[in-house]
């Protein structure tokens, strides 16, 4: 196993996917091991031949469409609305819209090449300086897949047999916090740099800003209450989620085309493949670490190397850290959180709160080099270089570090909503 341990490492430090560099060290594993290789593709296939992973193409779906059906705008002239008139007005919209927009979508990406798109030219023009603009798109942009619905939660509880209704009102608290927090940092880099600000909305203005933003915001509120209150799955909640969009664009807005619609099926697929692709071949590199051991042999060595549950928390959390600055979110998930899951068991750690740990660190992950795809995505848009958007990121990286500690430590903000409804003893 050391072997294709070895290879796996060095394949990512030159550059390969991490997808191809899991299978490969797996067919290295089979051969050391005289395993015939056609067990490849049988593992791949049962690693995806589960039926909360529908809930993937469906969530991703749905938040394509209601990109595609105008509704970028109305969040965001909602946030304009509420916090548009606090100094650093437009970095603040910036923030509640990816807020706003995380219960449409759940994906960080998403949440750049929509409201990315639309408010860093716009924040440019008004003034704010380049990278700032880069930097907080970036920063607000984790919150997608911490706010429910989320995919990361989706994958999470399928490897650790947790309630993905109660994943995501875990989710839900540390989501709002980490968004609030960013607003604190803006406000106080805004007053020294001076950054503008709008006036305060009328009445008028606010009641019309609420009636147009009623119909997105509605979608996450038939989703989670549709799930919390057993109506149906989260995977069919991800379905109605697709027939609600296509209900606002074709319908109620009238502004989504065929065309348009399919554009979303072509964008899905892509992305359902890069996604299920990674699970396929995460799934039989975890299928041989399981064969191996390594698990129980973790476990075994944690426990005699750590036996305060405080210490073990910050070890999760800097390993996380670490891994999610070399390997993409969904890899780095299948592969260790049945590890992490087992050696917190006896540690009495919550599932439910271990996941909002495991994806708000995987999530930071995507802000740091050299794999932060949302970096490179807001790259494309801002046409600035990846140094200066992690220089314009690191205040907002901090913060974002404090919340992830005190998730870790304060209980309450992960699990006081999934106690309320129930979800945790």
């Amino acid at each position: 196993m050391e072997a294709s341990i070895a290879v796996f490492i060095l394949l990512l430090l030159i550059g390969v996917p991490v997808a191809f560099s899991l299978g490969t060290a797996t067919i290295v594993y089979l051969s050391i091991k005289g395993v015939t290789i056609s067990l490849i593709a049988q593992r791949m296939f049962t690693g995806l031949d589960v039926f909360p992973f529908m809930a993937i193409p469906f969530f991703i779906l749905a938040g394509n469409l209601m990109g595609k059906s105008g509704i970028t705008k109305k969040l965001v002239h909602l946030s304009d609305v509420l916090v548009g008139y606090i100094r650093g007005g437009l970095a603040h919209v910036n923030i509640v819209s990816s807020m706003f927009f995380a219960g449409i979508s759940g994906s960080a990406l998403a949440d750049i090449a929509s409201i990315g798109a639309m408010l860093i030219p716009a924040m440019k023009e008004a003034g704010f300086d380049d990278d700032f603009s880069a930097g907080i798109t970036a920063a607000s942009s984790i919150v997608g897949p911490i706010i429910p619905p989320s995919i990361p939660f989706v994958i999470y509880s399928l490897l650790s047999s947790t309630s993905v209704a109660g994943l995501f009102l875990g989710g839900m608290l540390p989501g709002i916090l980490v968004g609030v927090s960013l607003m604190i940092v803006t406000y106080i880099i805004s007053r020294k740099r001076n950054y503008p600000y709008r006036k305060f909305p009328s009445f008028k203005e606010i009641v019309e800003a609420v009636i147009q933003g009623f119909i997105p915001m509605l979608m996450p509120l038939i989703i989670l209450g549709g799930i919390l209150s057993g109506v149906f799955t989260a995977t069919e909640a991800s379905g109605i989620a697709v027939i609600y969009a296509m209900i606002v664009g074709f319908l109620v807005y009238r502004n989504l085309t065929l065309r348009e619609l399919y554009d979303s099926f072509i964008s899905t697929a892509k992305t359902t493949g890069i996604i299920f692709i990674i699970i396929a071949c995460s799934n039989i590199f975890n299928w041989a670490l399981i064969v191996e051991g390594i698990p129980q042999a973790m476990t075994y060595y944690v426990m005699q190397v750590i036996q305060d549950k405080t210490l073990l928390l910050l070890a999760i959390n800097i390993v996380l850290l670490f891994v999610g600055t070399f390997m993409e979110g969904t890899a780095a998930m299948i592969i260790l959180v049945p590890i992490i899951v087992r050696v917190t068991q006896a540690y009495n750690v919550e599932p439910i709160m271990l996941g909002v740990i495991v994806v708000l660190n995987l999530m930071i992950g995507l802000l740091t080099p050299p794999v932060g795809l949302v970096l490179y995505a807001v790259c494309g848009i801002s046409k600035l270089s990846v140094e200066r958007i992690t220089k314009a990121v690191l205040p907002f990286l901090v913060v974002e570090i404090v919340v992830l500690l005190l998730v870790t430590y304060v209980e309450p903000i992960s699990m006081f909503l999934p106690r309320l409804f129930g979800y945790v003893r």
